[in-house]
């Protein structure tokens, strides 16, 4: 009973762990940097992406989206025409169809750049 309390505040704090290790680390090694005299344009990207970074994700997302839901279409499909019980056939078509849309949506990003 008490393991459900606290998985939910490790989860959290293990999230601000990890941004928090993240932020720190970079400030610290940006300081450092201007200690040293270092051009400050080194923190700005010299290869700016044509397409907006939201497009990417939005397509992306979609891809997985349309992904999972083929997965689920397959799955049914394939329990009504051979009878098969639930068993594992849906979770494993829907990480299959997921797996496959992220490809896609990867593959379609590269070409948008």
């Amino acid at each position: 009973m008490g393991s459900e309390i606290i998985i939910v505040p490790v989860l959290l704090l293990s999230i601000f762990g990890i941004f928090y290790l993240f932020f720190s680390t970079r400030n610290k090694e940006r300081l450092a940097l201007i200690e040293k005299g270092v051009d400050a344009n080194i923190f700005v990207s010299k290869s700016q992406s044509s397409v907006a970074i939201w497009k990417i994700i939005l397509l992306n997302l979609a891809c997985l989206l349309i992904g999972i839901g083929t997965g689920i279409l397959f799955a049914l499909f394939l329990e009504n025409i051979f009878t098969i019980n639930n068993g594992p056939i849906y979770p494993g078509l829907i990480f299959l169809f997921a797996g496959i849309g992220l490809l896609t949506g990867f593959k379609i990003s590269k070409n948008l750049e």
